[in-house]
């Protein structure tokens, strides 16, 4: 049945989800080698860098960390120098290599437990020129008074001699200092080669905020690096022209941004200007990517200011990515184990059903189509071939009960779903999840989104094989616009509501629906 040629549009419900010295030529050269640059160009026009030559990368998010095991390793070794040399080369004492390794273990443990708290590995004080003397003391007399707390409950006291205590706490600041100086020599010659990788972003807002932000402050204050960005006009007026021209430059970002992997997107727009902020949120729904709003000129100068007790470096999180990291790798480990064993299970009833229908009819076993996935990024999907057609276009008809181009064979496949079973391999490639919204024809996709303001939501996961609409009935064709509008509630709440669990609610509930192929054909 041809899709429905008209339909009233829905109305859109709420839907969840001072410059361092030191770094400066280091941040510029880099900067320089990346070609960035921002000009007075049309609205929309796209700046990008230049990709450099592949070379090992060190993630922003892990030079804090590399910053603490440094720190950890210092004073580790003071108190195997400091409290276990005096004990041996002065008081002749008889050398306890654990008890002495053991202090400064516990030492560094509680140092970098202290100094992550006070956001002394935060990424705008490790990129700082500062050498950070009067904190590194200041934190390791609380580290001291800690030790020696924990010697008195732990009756460990009398084991340490007040000589090596004293030379265990005097060894280890001139080894944290000369630790944070090395460090950040090595940090500046690594942002120099070019070697610290920050999160990808597609950087987009008015000219005059983006000729404000440099990719030296995007790495030093954000840990951000840009792939791309893109500025649009600004009109007082709010004029319908200027209206289009925004929304025509956010698209482009969601596309660059989706075609090159970022990470996030990155707002750069004045703070005052609600009607526009308002504006590029809606928008950006449709995209799944986290969305950072930066603080703008006049406000970055209230944030530098010591006088306030803000943070010297934020932004303010406007869209949160539907699922976390940790979510993500769960999901996706869920769908490898699955996957694997299921197609091992099933490989007989893979190979018959291909050999069937290359005795059924002529053509290929395989029927494949462009479909959008997680951030409407195109794949290919694979099913067993049940009609005589292979449709591919602007114009894909559904299939309809008793349609004549679905062969003899066909037919039962679809009843079944065993139709369904190559797509197994999509889930292993990454293309697509054991669970989540169905995946549409092209067509399908431009037509609904038209009609119905929050399908682009679906793309905000990876289609599924099976999915929280599907196990309520909601499977075969829409022939009308309210069967579509029902499935994609359910697609929302299930992003909504996303867990492990719920996802092996689904798979258990889809062997019971598939047994009543009633709406399946």
């Amino acid at each position: 049945m041809a899709l429905p040629a008209e339909s009233k549009r829905r109305e859109e419900p709420s839907y969840r989800g001072a410059t361092a010295a030191r770094f400066a030529p280091a941040i510029s050269s880099w900067a320089n080698v990346s070609n960035l640059r921002v000009t007075d160009s049309a609205p929309g026009e796209l700046h990008e860098q230049e990709r450099p030559a592949q070379r090992l990368q060190v993630p922003c998010a892990a030079v804090g960390a590399l910053f603490a095991l440094a720190d950890g390793a210092s004073i580790a070794l003071a108190g195997l120098l400091g409290s276990g040399g005096y004990q041996h080369f002065i008081s002749h004492a008889p050398w306890n290599l654990n008890l002495h390794i053991g202090a400064g273990i516990t030492g560094a443990v509680l140092y970098m437990l202290i100094s992550r708290s006070s956001g002394f590995y935060e990424i705008s004080t490790v990129f700082s020129a500062r050498p950070n003397k009067s904190s590194i003391v200041w934190q390791w007399f609380l580290t001291s008074l800690l030790l020696a707390l924990l010697a008195f409950l732990l009756r460990v006291g009398p084991d340490f001699s007040r000589g090596s205590i004293i030379c265990f706490a005097v060894l280890a600041l001139p080894l944290l200092w000369a630790s944070r100086s090395l460090m950040k020599q090595a940090l500046a010659v690594a942002v120099r080669q070019g070697r610290v990788q920050g999160r990808r972003v597609v950087l987009v807002g008015l000219r005059d905020e983006l000729a404000a932000i440099s990719q030296a402050d995007m790495l030093r204050r954000f840990g951000l690096t840009e792939v791309a960005r893109i500025s649009f006009p600004h009109s007082g007026n709010w004029s319908l022209a200027a209206s289009k021209g925004i929304l025509t430059s956010l698209d482009r970002a969601m596309s660059v941004a989706r075609d090159r992997g970022a990470d996030e997107i990155v707002l750069a727009l004045c703070w005052n200007d609600i009607r526009c902020i308002d504006l590029i949120r809606e928008r950006l729904r449709n995209s799944p990517l986290p969305v950072q709003l930066l603080p703008d000129r006049k406000i970055s100068n209230l944030v530098g200011n010591p006088s306030f007790s803000v943070s010297a470096s934020f932004a303010i999180g406007v869209q949160r990515a539907p699922l976390a990291l940790s979510e993500q790798l769960a999901k996706r480990l869920f769908d490898i184990m699955v996957a694997s064993v299921a197609l091992t299970v099933l490989a007989p009833v893979i190979l018959v059903t291909a050999l069937a229908i290359r005795l059924d009819t002529r053509g290929p076993v395989l029927f494949r189509q462009q479909r959008s996935g997680f951030n409407a990024k195109r794949f290919q999907i694979l099913k067993f071939r049940t009609m005589t057609v292979m449709e591919d276009g602007d114009r894909v008809i559904q299939a309809t009960r008793h349609d004549p181009r679905i062969s003899r064979f066909g037919a039962l496949l679809r009843a079944s779903s065993i139709d369904e079973l190559p797509q197994l391999f999509n889930v292993l490639r990454g293309d697509m999840s054991l669970i989540g919204p169905r995946p549409h024809a092209l067509a399908h996709d431009s037509y609904y989104s038209r009609l119905l303001s929050e399908y682009a939501f679906r793309h905000h996961v990876k289609p599924g094989i099976t999915g929280w609409a599907q196990v309520h009935g909601y499977r075969g064709g829409t022939a009308e616009v309210e069967l579509m509008r029902r499935r994609l509630d359910f697609d929302l709440w299930y992003i909504n509501n996303w867990s492990l669990a719920l996802d092996l609610l689904i798979l258990f509930r889809t062997f019971a629906e598939v047994m009543r192929p009633r709406n399946a054909y």
